[in-house]
């Protein structure tokens, strides 16, 4: 203790005095419970949490040392914590900023929902219409290889070929966007009810 007194005491004075013009001054605590000071960081240390002094001996900033896994996913967590309290922040006050009641989401949400019905009609009745040309191909190549069954039948003309292998093309592509309308339609239904939700929260509107 009478050690650790006389430190202070010269850490105090002097040397501390003349640090201050020539750098700073840190505080460090060992593995073993000792105390050390200085204006540098031996290597053996350099993972240590360290105090910043200044001329009065006074800690005024902190060095953390090198943070354990446990408390480097704890930070990440916090982090992810903020970020998402922020994101559904702003969600909330946009929400609020659009909407005076749950009647104008409904309505707003119905004329998205029309949009992609239509979108979807359209495309079904194309498809009806691919399909029958299709249809009317096939029946135009069974007289040629490699679709006849007559081993001596002529090739198929190149002509015929490309307008069987287009309009098979064309269908499918078609039928990717029809999925893809009617997946939208079914994510904004969802959107919208997670919209309406969270609105009758905000107002204090009592859920069915």
């Amino acid at each position: 203790m009478h050690k650790r007194i006389l430190t202070v005491a010269l850490l105090l004075s002097l040397p501390l005095a003349a640090s201050a013009d020539e750098g700073k001054v840190f505080r460090w605590v060992d593995d073993a419970g000792q105390i050390h000071y200085g204006d540098s960081i031996p290597a053996e240390y350099a993972e240590l949490p360290k105090d910043i002094l200044n001329e009065h001996g006074i800690a005024v900033d902190l060095l953390e040392g090198k943070k354990s896994p446990e408390e480097l996913e704890a930070e990440r967590l916090e982090t992810e914590r903020m970020v998402a309290r922020d994101k559904q922040l702003r969600a909330d006050q946009a929400l609020l900023a659009t909407y005076l009641t749950v009647e104008e989401i409904l309505m707003h949400r119905d004329r998205r929902v029309e949009l992609f019905q239509a979108q979807s009609r359209v495309t079904e009745l194309y498809l009806n219409n691919l399909a029958r040309r299709l249809e009317f191909l096939r029946s135009e190549s069974e007289t040629y290889s490699p679709y006849s069954e007559d081993p001596d039948a002529p090739m198929i003309p190149e002509k015929l070929a490309n307008h069987l292998r287009q309009t098979k093309d064309t269908i499918e592509r078609h039928e990717r966007n029809l999925k893809k309308y009617q997946s939208d339609e079914k994510q904004i239904i969802s959107r919208f009810a997670g919209d309406i939700t969270r609105f009758k929260t905000l107002k204090g509107i009592v859920q069915e």
